[in-house]
């Protein structure tokens, strides 16, 4: 399937017409399974090819600056506030556009990949906001990627129902669903099913992001706008305010295109990363006319920490990733610095999730589940957070009833300005805990990680071990762990010495300890567990090479 009536850009970003170039064009080269056209349209792929012909040289740019800033950092650089831009920290002029319609309240948001099942679990939760998590909750196979835009297409319609091979019946009850926030792929991913030719007859893998962004907004806006809300967004991985600039240029064009009134795309963007930190303001600046607000996005930020400090030496080096925990002191003081940005700027700030979760079957483990839970949101809203996230949909009376015990009646906390927070960049670059790494945090380390990417390769993103619900950022933390503390020659307080060496047994010995089945993917797993952890070289995902290795032939 291939396009080539593609529409023209905007008169401030038109390019004059060389001859020997080609029509832009996005070719569909995955197969087409059922109902597949009703997303890839012609129009719609129109659309997407054109967003790659305009920001698809930026997102290289700024990938390129990503790789440069790291290298940096690797030296004894160490991140900073920026001197260029104190000019807008100091303004106290600014303020963002905040919430938009069926956003005013955010106080449980519950989390998630896009299956119908999923989908229908989520809109029936209670909750007040669904992340339809395209990213880190997804595994990116073609079926999901696709099957996932099909999901959201019904649901927003009102027509989704799903019987599963047991025969059971799903379908959306909930008089008033939570409100849709999309989460589409961090810049590094790409789309292999996808290839676009740009005009000087280059041909590459399609933009991760840009599909799904761009699929979902041409589908569904229009439809979310009658419904008295709109296309919103969460903004993964970011790194810099030019990051979140190049994102504000595609709103602005998607909404000329669309033609939808400037800022009616809203987008809530996740601090995750170490360098976005120390950026908060400048995010928010950029994108100002399209900003609700920003979220504390722990996982992947702990797991920035150690990527971005892999080679720095032992002050750098984090214990067994159980004893991370929020109240250490560089995580509250990041999420403290969040809540004040934030709120001297009208944005929203929403928490993490916590990474327990209930289980029904087992009283004591549910018990402890929903302590650590409620201890968790309790500490939020005691922060000034002005909503939270869950991953399931029994722990949204846990966490409603600590953001009700905070806010009451009100919609948020804008008016907590936090003023006696003082942060500064030592805070955030303290990361003394004085804890041990521990065989047992290693055992764990490894275990996780294989049964996670095991799970991931079979097309599941969000996976429920030991009592802890695991997608992509939590697997990143254990594989990076590993590396760093093999490279800085670390023991555990037992006094095993964590080698290339121990670890491969370690993978060996996991292997044994799993309940093989016909058809999985353990063997593969293992594979790539050894790549991310143990090869020479630090990958800075370990998403991106499985999923050429893997997922591409997976359709």
């Amino acid at each position: 399937m291939t396009i080539t009536d593609i529409a023209p850009p905007p008169r401030a970003i038109r390019q004059e017409p060389v001859h020997d170039r080609i029509v832009p064009t996005l070719t569909v080269v995955g197969p087409l399974h059922e109902r597949y056209e009703e997303i890839l349209t012609g129009e719609a792929l129109a659309f997407v090819a054109q967003l790659h012909e305009l920001f698809a040289g930026a997102r290289y740019d700024r990938l390129a600056d990503r790789m440069r800033h790291g290298y940096e950092i690797g030296n004894g650089r160490n991140p900073r506030f920026r001197d260029d831009t104190a000019h807008i920290r100091d303004d106290d002029t600014w303020r963002v556009a905040g919430a938009g319609p069926g956003l005013e309240d955010r106080r449980v948001e519950i989390t998630g990949p896009t299956d119908p099942r999923m989908t229908i679990n989520a809109l029936n939760s209670g909750a007040n906001v669904w992340l339809a998590d395209q990213e880190d909750a997804t595994s990116p196979t073609w079926r999901n990627v696709i099957g996932g835009q099909l999901s959201l297409y019904d649901a927003i319609r009102g027509q989704l129902g799903y019987t599963s091979p047991e025969g059971k019946r799903y379908e959306v009850t909930a008089e008033r669903t939570p409100t849709i926030v999309m989460r589409p792929r961090g810049w590094h991913m790409e789309e292999h099913h996808m290839h676009f030719t740009d005009r000087y007859k280059r041909t590459m893998a399609a933009s991760g992001s840009l599909v799904d962004f761009g699929l979902y907004a041409f589908h569904n806006a229009t439809a979310l706008i009658a419904q008295g809300r709109g296309p919103y967004f969460y903004l993964p991985k970011l790194e810099s305010s030019e990051e979140a600039r190049l994102w504000d240029q595609i709103f602005s064009f998607t909404e000329h295109y669309l033609g939808l009134p400037h800022g009616t795309i809203r987008a809530t963007v996740l601090i995750e990363t170490l360098p976005a930190a120390f950026e908060m303001e400048e995010i928010l600046y950029e994108l100002r006319d399209h900003c609700a607000g920003l979220n504390a996005g722990r996982w992947d930020y702990i797991f920035s920490i150690i990527k971005t400090y892999r080679g720095r030496g032992s002050r750098f080096v984090l214990p067994d990733r159980n004893q991370v925990t929020m109240t250490v002191d560089f995580m509250r003081s990041y999420t403290e610095l969040l809540v004040k940005t934030c709120h001297r700027r009208g944005a929203h700030a929403i928490g993490g999730m916590s990474a327990f979760i209930p289980n029904r079957r087992d009283p004591e483990q549910n018990a402890r589940a929903l302590e650590q839970v409620a201890a968790d949101k309790r500490r939020e809203a005691a922060d000034g957070f002005d909503g939270t996230w869950v991953a399931h949909p029994d722990l949204i009376p846990v966490a409603r009833a600590e953001f009700d015990a905070a806010l009451g009646d009100r919609p948020n906390q804008l008016d907590r300005q936090r003023d006696d927070v003082q942060v500064y960049e030592r805070h955030l670059l303290n990361l003394w805990i004085g804890r041990p790494i521990t065989d047992a945090g290693v055992h764990a380390n490894v275990s996780v990680a294989v049964r996670y990417i095991e799970a991931w390769l079979r097309g599941q993103g969000a996976v429920a071990i030991d009592g802890l619900m695991e997608d992509v950022a939590t697997a990143e933390i254990s594989r990076s762990q590993i590396w760093q503390w093999i490279r800085q020659d670390k023991s555990t307080e037992e006094g095993t010495e964590i080698t290339r060496e121990y670890i491969s047994d370690l993978v060996d010995q996991v292997l044994s300890e799993v309940e093989r089945r016909d058809g999985d993917r353990f063997d593969e797993a293992a594979e790539v567990f050894r790549d991310v952890a143990l090869s020479e070289g630090f990958r800075p995902f370990l998403t991106t090479r499985a999923y050429v290795d893997h997922l591409v032939q997976t359709a």
